[in-house]
């Protein structure tokens, strides 16, 4: 039978492990897909704690939401899509049940996009949470425009550093935080125009000299927290700021400034709605083919190694993301 990594308690990496189930067969509607990798993300390392947002029911709860593999069977009536054809997981809401942490997932044919081409496997399965993100705080929600002066946090995470491709391909001007002055090398090739390290800056006073005295027109939280205060003070009055991560889950200020925007991004807002997960294909597809949006990969591991995937993971050095292949026996 196939195999599936599920955890029966919650805790460190250790509690993975690999164990066989039965393909479940695609109801209408449905596709089951063979998954070929997938990518580790903080959210799956959350859930695995127990510090996830929703209840996780246990034992034998699933993880993953990114993916990428081939079409294996269509449910009756579905429609749009073919067997062998190429894809990637665009949403996994009920992961606990159906993560991509497996060599088969069974899902609505409405959460899995085409494949762009020009991407490799480890690619594929590392590049739609990070850019699908990305796109939908930045372009969605806020409007990022030419020129925008665009304060990304956390800007050597996975969003961090598809936040700087998409807003470098748009023409804004993506400003990188990050807490080390050694990240600077590595941003400005990732893409950032600028680099604000904080261990050796100070953030409001960096900002305002790098957007001639008026401040960041967007800023991109992916950490929250009271550290969120600068980065407030750091917009400039009628700016934007998007909070879409959760690093610091300490309760982050309010703002005094009436007139600057706040948003509350959340992946799911966006990989739910079928006319907006179109848009966001069509614009990755085109950022591919144009070599302007392509993922970082950090490592990569095999199914028989994904407790050391977590292992890393945990310790914070990775710079890219963290991809698991998978191949089926035979």
């Amino acid at each position: 039978m196939p195999r599936v990594v599920v955890f029966d308690e919650f805790g460190g990496p250790d509690v993975l492990h690999v164990v066989e189930d039965p393909v479940v067969e695609p109801e209408p509607g449905e596709v089951r897909v063979r998954i070929e990798a997938f990518a580790v993300n903080p959210l799956d390392e959350m859930v695995r704690s127990g510090a996830g947002f929703v209840p996780v029911p246990l034992p034998h709860a699933r993880l993953g939401i990114e993916g990428t593999g081939v079409v294996d069977a269509l449910g009756p009536g579905t429609t749009g899509l073919r067997v062998g054809e190429p894809v990637i997981l665009a949403a996994v809401p009920d992961a606990h049940v159906t993560g991509s942490y497996a060599e088969y997932t069974t899902l609505p044919a409405s959460q899995v996009i085409a494949r762009p081409a020009g991407l490799g496997i480890p690619e594929a399965a590392a590049v739609w949470v990070g850019y699908s993100t990305a796109y939908g705080a930045l372009v969605e929600k806020a409007g990022m425009r030419p020129g925008d002066h665009v304060l990304i946090t956390a800007a050597s995470g996975a969003v961090g550093r598809a936040a700087m491709s998409i807003a470098r391909y748009i023409g804004a001007v993506p400003l990188a935080l990050t807490r080390h002055t050694g990240k600077k090398d590595e941003l400005l090739a990732a893409g950032a125009a600028a680099v604000v390290a904080t261990d050796r800056m100070d953030v409001v006073e960096s900002v305002r000299d790098l957007t001639a005295g008026t401040g960041a027109d967007i800023v991109l939280d992916m950490v929250g927290g009271p550290g969120q205060q600068q980065l407030l003070e750091a917009a400039r009055p009628g700016g934007t700021l998007i909070t879409a991560g959760f690093l610091d889950p300490r309760p982050a200020p309010s703002p005094e400034d009436t007139t600057l925007k706040t948003f509350r991004y959340r992946g799911f807002d966006h990989t739910l709605d079928a006319v907006v997960v179109q848009r966001m294909a069509a614009f990755l597809n085109a950022g591919v083919r144009l070599g302007a949006l392509r993922p970082a990969i950090d490592e990569v591991f095999t199914l028989d190694n994904v407790v050391e995937a977590h292992r890393h993971l945990e310790k914070g050095v990775h710079a890219g993301k963290i991809v698991v292949t998978v191949r089926p026996r035979r």
